[in-house]
């Protein structure tokens, strides 16, 4: 298994080369040889840097499918159902935290195995019907597996968060290998996209009291439930047209 230990901050070659750098300084200043050691850490970190490559690829195999349902939709419905995509491979400083929440071995395989959301894909949609539907279309393809499904919508968290959650995993194609990723999607209307971000603002928002928190906590529920009012309205309005 490939042990590895995560440098705050940067890409994964730029940490890398950090690394390196200041090991050969350490090494020279021991009169130790640094170029040899350049050369064990270079390749020791190949691994790390082939890890973000596959769910990076990863994201771009669940985007094509996503723009691929969204033109065949556009045809068929004679209307988008796709606002935008979104995505993120998680930074370092994240799947640090997670790894040490988790009590999980410092290891790419453990890595692997148990965080299902390195890799995120958000699509915003513009009703809730287009959500469902294109969720289903996804895991009818033959190369999406289903690991989990959350669906905040039809049961939102106590914060008034709605989104579905799906857990899947999809095959990427390599030089000389087939690997299967898991990639964290998330599909959500306009408004449900547009409370979440308010939401996360508030929560890492440092500097705010208690009584104030509680407060904005409370009226955010409120929104929620106005939100969700409004998706459908929008819904039925759109019901009517269609």
């Amino acid at each position: 298994m490939t042990e590895i230990e995560f440098v705050n901050g940067g890409d994964a070659k730029q940490q890398a080369d950090k690394v390196a750098k200041e090991l050969v300084k350490f090494s020279r200043d021991i009169n130790f040889d640094g170029e040899a050691l350049l050369d064990f850490v270079q390749e020791s970190i190949i691994p790390v840097e082939q890890f973000f490559a596959n769910y990076t690829c990863a994201i771009m195999e669940i985007e094509t499918k996503f723009k691929v349902l969204n033109e065949q939709f556009s045809l068929k419905y004679d209307g988008n159902p796709i606002e935008s995509i979104k995505s993120r491979v998680k930074d370092y400083d994240s799947i640090i935290r997670k790894i040490i929440r988790k009590k999980l071995p410092h290891t790419l395989e453990a890595i692997e195995e148990n965080i299902n959301d390195i890799a995120g894909v958000r699509v915003i949609c513009s009703f809730e019907d287009d959500i469902y539907r294109l969720a289903k279309c996804l895991l009818q393809q033959d190369d999406i597996t289903l690991i989990r499904e959350k669906d905040y919508i039809q049961n939102p968290k106590p914060s008034g968060y709605r989104s579905l959650h799906l857990i899947v995993s999809v095959p990427i194609f390599l030089e000389n290998e087939k690997k299967d990723v898991k990639v964290e999607v998330q599909l959500r209307t306009i408004a449900m996209d547009f409370w979440a971000s308010l939401e996360h603002k508030l929560k890492y928002k440092k500097d705010i009291s208690p009584d104030k928190l509680e407060m904005l906590t409370k009226e955010l529920v409120d929104c929620a439930n106005v939100s969700a009012s409004l998706d459908r309205r929008m819904q039925n309005v759109r019901n009517n047209i269609i």
